[in-house]
């Protein structure tokens, strides 16, 4: 192969900034290994298990995730998918960095470096979800950073022919509209997002909760119209960090959906009121009739019903038996004067109308005065 003046200058610089080496495994994986200055091997084999005896400080987060491609292009003809990060910081210095992929199964450790660029070999076009993780002497391992999604490329100055691409590479969409509360008297976390597509149809979804360490693979749940995750043993009162990935019959992958902050909740309903909605729906339209009846055992003397909706909610358009008004998901009424008062074991009927693009789901949550109701 020839190589001018100016494209020769050009790989003398690149390998000037970037200086890399390729390590082919005995698996046949390729990873990329960079000198990094900061890290606790550089310190002398006394000092570095002295610093490590009795320290449970883990590193930073690796902070700055981005994609990186391969400075030097791999000899067997596969797909590289690579990243950067920023160094993280410890007490004792950092020994290495471990890069996780995303796989049907979860996560799975793919490489481990001591630069801050890294990655692994895979289909050419595919795309890839993986995280990185610091470690330090002392075996202590930092969160895990931000998730990234990189295609796997050739590399930057490729002199080989990808392997045909598998038959089915295209991957669901990513999933979005993750909303918590989705099941108002569930003991622990229950949340619902809007479906994913796919050009072959999707097959699953699959959750994902950060930890101090990982983001751990919780649950799996079949491909529905209105898809909705639940778990307990959870701590009330807590809030947990989940991620959502789609997945098709080929075991492509999606973007994970943005993270959502899902509240754990003790469960059951804590106001003493059952409201039970029925809607009439049409192409875009509904008519909701809703009946709330007071369970307790004193009246209730003037009240307020909200309506917690999934993304996107029905548009309000007018509304009887209450004053009602909309704010992004939630809609609510108020009670007229001749209606306010609800005596112990009675009930009274509202309702509204309202549009809807195409999809119209019940509430996800109820509330009478700020105390959820059982619904029915």
């Amino acid at each position: 192969m020839k190589i001018g003046k100016h494209s020769l200058g050009a790989v003398l610089l690149t390998l000037a900034f970037v200086a890399a080496a390729l390590v082919i495994g005995s698996a046949g994986q390729a990873a990329l290994a960079v000198p990094a200055p900061q890290v606790a091997a550089a310190l002398p084999p006394q000092a570095a298990n002295a610093a490590a005896a009795g320290d449970v400080k883990p590193p930073s987060e690796p902070g700055g995730v981005r994609p990186c491609p391969p400075p030097l292009a791999p000899t067997f003809p596969t797909g590289y998918a690579s990243i950067c990060w920023t160094p993280s910081n410890d007490d004792t210095g950092v020994v290495g960095y471990d890069i996780y992929k995303l796989t049907p199964a979860g996560f799975v450790h793919a490489t481990t470096t001591t630069s801050t660029i890294g990655g692994f070999s895979g289909d050419y076009g595919r795309l890839y979800t993986m995280y990185v993780s610091a470690r330090d002497a002392a075996g202590n391992v930092s969160l895990p950073s931000q998730m990234i999604t990189v295609v796997a490329t050739l590399g930057m100055s490729p002199t080989i022919s990808p392997s045909p691409i598998p038959d089915d590479i295209t991957p669901p969409t990513k999933p979005t509209g993750l909303t918590d509360g989705c099941l108002a008297d569930y003991p622990g976390v229950a949340f619902c997002w809007q479906p994913s597509t796919d050009n072959i149809g999707v097959a699953a979804y699959d959750v994902y909760r950060k930890t101090a360490t990982t983001y751990l693979k919780v649950g799996t749940r079949v491909a529905s119209a209105h898809p909705t995750f639940t778990e307990t043993g959870l701590e009330t009162g807590k809030r947990y960090l989940y991620h959502v990935v789609a997945r098709d019959p080929w075991d492509n992958l999606s973007l994970p959906s943005d993270s959502l902050s899902a509240l754990a909740r003790e469960g059951m309903p804590t106001g003493s009121c059952t409201v039970t909605y029925r809607a009439t729906t049409w192409n875009t339209g509904l008519n909701a009739d809703i009946t709330i009846r007071n369970t307790g055992t004193t009246a209730i003397d003037g009240w307020t019903l909200t309506l917690d909706y999934a993304s996107p909610p029905p548009r309000l358009a007018s509304g009887w038996s209450a004053t009602w008004t909309q704010d992004g998901a939630r809609i609510s009424g108020t009670h007229q004067q001749w209606n306010k008062t609800i005596p112990a074991g009675t009930s009274t009927q509202v309702g509204f109308t309202a549009t809807h693009g195409g999809t119209a789901a019940a509430p996800a949550k109820v509330s009478l005065n700020g105390a959820t109701c059982l619904t029915g």
